[in-house]
């Protein structure tokens, strides 16, 4: 499952959430320290487990 990066305006924090993306689209999100309603999403990297060696 992706995690998806958020970052609190009203108390400057970052927050991890990690979610199916099938549920991403269905849910809005709230700052898990101060349950601030004005987050935005953040650019993250992202890793890639494969079975096949190159």
């Amino acid at each position: 499952m992706p995690t998806y990066e958020f970052y609190c305006e009203k108390c400057k924090k970052t927050f991890s959430v990690t979610i199916s993306i099938s549920d991403y689209d269905k849910k809005k999100y709230n700052c898990p320290k101060c349950k601030g309603k004005k987050v935005k999403q953040q650019i993250s990297s992202f890793q890639v487990i494969t079975s096949n060696k190159s």
